[in-house]
């Protein structure tokens, strides 16, 4: 395959298989004197579609770029790792990984973690605390003159200024901060081609960056600011660190934007310099998802020279599922979703999924079982508004919540057909859905309604066919002033479906047990709250196992509202529980019978 390395026969493990270089023996080994694009990476290199450098990576080499990876490189030592496959003709991509390296490294009452799942055998200490800035600080003081672009979730949740819960500060833009020349946020792979043919043919391609999608970048010039049609100019960072009642009206700014069709662009001084965000792309279409895919390029497994060093947690979690659509209309208020790949669905066609799960059951690992067919929600796919027009001039953060929009589809019949038809495929013995379901989609008391969108068949398909012992929904809370500040729904609601959910086991002779998600410490929640939940949880004998204490990660609603100590939208007053030692009260409840 042209653009990839292939183990010789004195390589130990997945011989014939073909991987991106990592090394400079491997770029030489496939001709090349200088690459084009060098990605650096926080995460180990795993050649798999859930793994996103590995994607920018073989979607740039698809389209005919040299392209090498540097995974988790050391910034300890000499930093050999960063120099050793010398200087890319285009640009440096640099990103933290899969996760935000701070989430990676602790815990929501800041103890350090011992595991990190994006590195063979769960080793720790393979990637710095803020990663992406640290490694691209690196790269510039190595290669001033060489663009370096961020990406990844770290990048693209810190890419306007943002409440820091670990340093307990507000913090620039990662732009800012890290010296880096542009940002690509969300999924990146149009803008990432985009900007690699900019870079390719443009000497002056800095004045160029006005016009490209999905891209923040820092300017001097005002002269581009006055030109730049349909923009908000936000606080500066000088009046948020001022007065916190500024980074409140740009939350409110930012998050309203992020949930339209088609946002402005986000202006945002820092004294004599812009911070620059441009609107995305609108969210893809099924061609342009198929066109930019990579799955077929792509070896479904760890590089090999991680043979000797443990398992990937993180890989072996998800090697055997198939992500079907991107995007989410839930808009709870602690998630990061919405804001890095949007409200709205794009959804890959039936054609190049099953075309996946084929290539899948090819796989020498593959056992039979599938363990996800979904997306940040099980329950979304090809689900969106009927009237377009509608949602231009809606800027709702959820299409759900607090009731489902009258203007939604969520028509699950497609859903019932995918997983029938995967299911026919030779060498599946069996499908489970391993992503979030959305259980308030599925409680329609309206009976015409419930049979235009397929509701009680894919809620008893589901519990027949597709849950592995135990099915796994969010409710969050028993709270609903808690409730209504996460942006979810009723404890009462939860309470219909897990009846619901008993009874389509009996019909089918099964005893699964459904696994409630609790959250606690999120703003509005008190000592209080946290004795009614333990005390309404024991009441219906459920197992409280998944459960964490809310962690403010950079740019949600809820990080706003625990930083400010208000609701941002209404300015009323929000109880936010500060100390560690309140946090660990609080969560000591899920586990109080």
């Amino acid at each position: 395959m042209e653009g990839s390395f292939k183990i010789d026969k004195e390589m130990k493990s997945h011989r014939n298989i073909d991987f991106l270089p990592t090394t400079l023996k491997e770029v030489k080994a496939l001709g090349w004197e200088q690459l084009d694009v060098i990605l650096i990476s926080g995460d180990a290199y795993v050649d798999h579609p859930s793994f996103g450098v590995a994607v920018i990576g073989r979607l740039l080499s698809n389209y005919g770029y040299k392209v090498a990876i540097v995974p988790q490189p050391n910034w300890q030592d000499d930093l050999r790792d960063f120099k050793k496959l010398g200087v890319p003709k285009l640009f440096f991509g640099i990103t933290s990984g899969n996760m935000d390296s701070m989430v990676n490294h602790y815990t929501a009452t800041k103890r350090l973690r011992s595991q990190d799942a994006y590195t063979p055998g769960g080793a720790m200490g393979f990637r710095p605390d803020y990663a992406t800035t640290v490694y691209a600080k690196i790269v510039k003081e190595l290669f001033p003159s060489t663009p370096v672009i961020l990406g990844g979730i770290e990048a693209s949740m810190r890419r306007l200024s943002h409440y820091d819960y670990w340093s307990d500060q507000l913090k620039p833009s990662i732009l800012i901060e890290s010296n880096a020349d542009i940002l690509v946020y969300g999924m990146g792979e149009k803008p990432i081609l985009a900007l690699a043919e900019l870079l390719r043919s443009e000497e002056n391609w800095r004045n160029k960056l006005f016009q490209f999608p999905q891209i923040a970048y820092v300017t001097e010039d005002s002269e581009i600011i006055s030109s730049t049609h349909n923009h908000l100019i936000l606080h500066s960072f000088e009046k948020e660190k001022e007065n916190k009642r500024f980074y409140g009206e740009n939350f409110a700014l930012f998050e309203e934007e992020s949930n339209k069709v088609h946002p402005k662009t986000l202006i945002q001084p820092y004294n004599h310099q812009y911070v620059v965000v441009n609107p995305p792309y609108s969210p893809l279409s099924e061609k342009e998802l198929e066109d930019l895919s990579t799955f077929e390029s792509m070896s479904y497994l760890p590089h090999y020279k991680y043979a000797k060093r443990g398992a990937i947690a993180a890989y072996e979690m998800i090697k055997n599922s198939i992500t079907t659509h991107r995007g989410c209309f839930g808009g709870c208020s602690f998630c990061a979703i919405s804001a890095h790949q949007g409200k709205f669905i794009s959804s890959r066609s039936e054609e190049s999924i099953l075309k996946e799960v084929k290539l899948l059951t090819q796989r020498p690992y593959f056992k039979g079982h599938i363990t996800d067919l979904g997306g940040p929600s099980a329950n979304m796919y090809k689900m969106g508004g009927k009237d377009r027009a509608l949602c231009k001039k809606c800027k709702k953060s959820s299409c759900i919540f607090p009731t489902i929009c009258k203007n939604l589809q969520y028509n699950h019949l497609p859903l019932l057909s995918l997983y029938a038809k995967v299911a026919k495929i030779s060498g599946v013995k069996k499908v489970t859905i391993g992503s979030g379901i959305r259980y308030d989609m599925l409680l329609a008391d309206n009976q015409e309604v419930n049979e235009r969108n397929g509701i009680d068949r894919y809620f008893r398909r589901l519990v027949e066919k597709h849950v592995s012992g135990r099915l796994k929904v969010a409710p969050e809370h028993t709270s609903i002033k808690v409730l209504e500040k996460m942006r979810k729904p009723s404890y009462e609601k939860f309470l219909l479906f897990l009846k619901k959910f008993n009874s389509y086991n009996a019909v089918v002779g099964k005893k699964q047990q459904l696994i409630p998600y609790f959250i606690s410490a999120h703003p509005a929640c008190t000592i209080e709250d946290m004795k009614k939940l333990a005390r309404l949880t024991s009441k219906e004998h459920l197992l409280t196992e998944q459960v964490q204490d809310f962690t403010p990660t950079p740019m949600t609603y809820s990080t706003a509202m625990y930083y400010l100590g208000y609701d941002p939208y209404t300015n009323e007053k929000v109880y936010v529980a500060r100390t560690l030692e309140e946090k660990r009260k609080q969560k000591k409840f899920f586990f109080k019978r």
